[in-house]
């Protein structure tokens, strides 16, 4: 729990005295990205206070463009864990809570990350519109394909929507295997404990190979590429 207490007291510093600085400095620069790189920095920063140590493999797989990241998701650490440690800068598709703490939600907007309510499909629906639309413009996007975090480790199904505004925006989709966080915060846990972890890159899929009929076909495609990349007590029993 100290280790807990420990990184939210350092990110939330943080958000109140460094960003505000940089949410105006980017403002004057019409761009997010010293912003971006400060968060990140902070962010691995936190980690390595923590005694949380990220090892990334197959870097070399990122396409030299706009993509879909599609990774496993087991715990709440993961996007720390991994956001800090892609190399570009990425948004996701975040919860609407988290856009109440209001210096951080400004900084999120203008990085692009886009606010979803999974309680309502027409707001969810808008919400993957406007992801798309970013895409479009050259912004990557990290995406949880499961929906939520696996009970046990073990990679579950993956929902299409991901696969959607990969077709729909013409980029390659890079599956991405998340190693040992589950061992960090287990699900329903507060606790952060100290421990290794793995980002595997797999080759990416090229979405433009694939019409909006055959988008199961690339959501299995790439749940078999995030599976191959997952240690053996992580990979799913069936499909």
């Amino acid at each position: 729990m100290i280790r807990t207490i420990l990184l939210i007291t350092y990110v939330g510093l943080a958000i109140a005295i460094i960003l505000p600085f940089f949410i105006v400095y980017s403002w004057i620069t019409r761009s997010p990205e010293a912003m971006y790189e400060m968060a990140m920095k902070t962010l691995r920063s936190g980690l390595w206070i923590v005694g949380i140590r990220v090892h990334v493999e197959g870097a070399e797989n990122i396409p030299n463009r706009t993509c879909v990241f599609a990774s496993n998701h087991v715990s709440n650490i993961d996007p720390v864990a991994l956001v800090p440690f892609i190399p570009r800068r990425v948004a996701i598709l975040a919860k609407k809570q988290v856009f109440r703490i209001p210096i951080l939600a400004t900084g999120m907007r203008m990085c692009q990350i886009v606010p979803v309510d999974r309680d309502d499909k027409e707001a969810a629906a808008s919400s993957v519109n406007k992801a798309i639309q970013y895409l479009r413009g050259g912004t990557s996007f990290l995406v949880y394909p499961e929906g939520t975090r696996s009970p046990d480790g073990r990679l579950r199904g993956f929902k299409s929507g991901t696969f959607v505004m990969a077709i729909e925006a013409g980029v390659p989709v890079v599956p991405v295997s998340l190693i040992g966080t589950q061992r960090l915060m287990r699900k329903g846990e507060s606790s952060l404990r100290p421990g290794d972890v793995t980002v595997r890159f797999g080759s990416a899929v090229d979405s433009a190979d694939y019409k909006f009929e055959r988008r199961e076909v690339l959501r299995e495609r790439v749940r078999d590429l995030v599976a191959a990349g997952l240690p053996e007590e992580q990979r799913p029993l069936s499909k």
